[in-house]
């Protein structure tokens, strides 16, 4: 196992059972359902493959819906206009008459408002751009200023312009209903743009009567406008690079995830770093180096998981993309990391004492860290840390709980009742770890529980040998 979690993405190369089975036999920890391409029954099929596999494997391995997010997209085309340099093609409101060769329309009809003239209009995750010469009430005309072809439903993106877009398209209320259908740990939230968007999202999972943990995805320059208060506000925050790599300057990107992820740890939130981590691998048995020294990059600043999308959904390779990113991340983690974990604000009693936990842990050649906790506070508090230990266990009562935790750095979560006292539960959960071959006789262990005993909620520290 390595500390960093691997995130695989499911679509028509990984469908097959089977094939789940051996990814999470690679070290797969996480999957994700990217709802912009899956259908509502293929996603619930492939769910009941994840779950099946997860019980034959004795693994908690997670399930990510990931929302498609208020997009806003080019219309249909008969066929794809092949357009150069110095051209024009505009973007009109349904049912508005073209008005020039190469016209199309959108999705959204509040474009036009929210635009003006001179503002860079992306296509296709940056194939296309151009740039805004006309507004109008019903249309918006461009001049294009790097050749390519234009499809249907291509992407926009529009860089440094504030859209006043829903943070909930009923597409996304759609596929809200089915993730908690199909029981989804974790529900993403595609172009989150401030605190209450993430709420509003959290609001409609709760009235769909689910429990997902909210990951908010960080895609745009207004997102990280309000970093601080999404981070507060969600249970992950996803580095979404396809897109904030178009938002901003291509230079900025690698600076701008550092500072996410190290603000992710000093507020004490998973951390998911994403997009093009092996994107030759798509094709290509082995990564450019280039590529190992972007997933060595991400694991040196310690996130809590790596995201793999066309690399395992469409791609020709997924099981060594697997195997490639648990090479590399296993090889930076003996050499240690950046150092975060050291700067996590410690606001109450509880984190003080996960602080004490880790640092005595640290000091003890060959310990372990065992967690006992009911809703994962505690857990998340420890693995944001960044204990240097090899082995972190944590235990809790609630599967829910127990696969929420497979998405943080080092945690290897078990699903244990917890008896009345503390002194049984320590003594049960020791003896699950031994009878795995987790832990030998005499072997260290801090255990750290923050469960009750009666009445009495005890946040505790114990030093015990295996």
């Amino acid at each position: 196992m390595t500390k960093t979690k691997i995130i695989c993405t499911l679509g028509p190369t990984t469908g097959d059972e089977a094939v789940i089975g051996r990814l999470i036999d690679a070290g797969a920890d996480v999957f994700r359902i990217n709802m912009s391409h899956a259908r509502p029954d293929w996603a619930e099929d492939v769910v009941a493959k994840v779950r099946r596999q997860a019980r034959r494997a004795d693994a908690n391995i997670a399930v990510l819906f990931d929302l498609t997010g208020p997009s806003i997209r080019t219309g249909d085309l008969e066929e794809p206009f092949v357009i150069a340099e110095g051209d024009t093609v505009e973007f009109r409101k349904q049912g508005a008459e073209p008005g020039v060769p190469y016209s199309t329309t959108v999705n959204y009809d509040g474009l036009m408002d929210d635009v003006s003239i001179g503002d860079t209009l992306v296509v296709d995750n940056g194939t296309l751009l151009m740039r805004i010469d006309v507004v109008r009430d019903d249309r918006v005309v461009c001049t294009v200023t790097t050749p390519g072809t234009l499809g249907s439903r291509r992407h926009i993106n529009l860089p440094g312009v504030r859209l006043r877009l829903p943070a909930l398209t009923d597409k996304d209320r759609g596929d809200i209903a089915l993730a908690v259908r199909c029981g989804a740990d974790f529900i993403a939230g595609s172009f989150v743009r401030d605190a209450p968007h993430v709420t509003e999202l959290r609001s409609a999972v709760e009235a769909a009567g689910g429990r997902a943990g909210i990951v908010a995805k960080i895609e745009d320059q207004e997102a990280v406008r309000h970093l601080d208060a999404i981070i507060a506000a969600a249970d992950a925050v996803m580095v979404a690079r396809g897109d904030l790599g178009i938002e901003v300057e291509f230079e900025e990107l690698p600076l701008l995830q550092r500072r996410i992820v190290r603000r992710c740890h000093e507020l004490c939130r998973p951390v998911i770093v994403a997009t093009q981590l092996l994107e030759s691998m798509i094709r290509n048995p082995t990564p450019t180096r280039a590529e190992v020294t972007d997933v060595m990059n991400a694991a040196y600043e310690e996130a809590d998981a790596l995201m793999l999308s066309g690399e395992t959904s469409v791609g020709l390779h997924p099981l060594r993309c697997v195997e490639t990113l648990t090479r590399v991340c296993s090889r930076i983690e003996r050499s240690g990391g950046l150092g975060y974990g050291q700067q996590v604000q410690l606001r109450d009693e509880r984190a003080r004492t996960a602080r004490a936990a880790v640092t005595l842990a640290d000091s003890l050649p060959g310990c372990r860290i065992v967690v006992f906790t009911r809703r994962g506070t505690l857990a998340r508090q420890l693995a944001m840390l960044r204990p240097r230990t090899a082995s972190f266990y944590a235990f809790t009562p609630c599967g829910d709980c127990c696969r929420q935790l497979a998405l943080l750095r080092g945690v290897r979560a078990f699903q244990l009742e917890f008896p009345r006292s503390i002194e049984e539960t320590v003594k049960l959960g020791a003896g699950l770890l031994r009878g795995r071959g987790l832990v030998s006789p005499g072997d260290p262990m801090v255990i750290v529980s923050d469960i009750s005993t009666g009445e009495f909620a005890a946040n505790s520290i114990l030093l015990h040998h295996a």
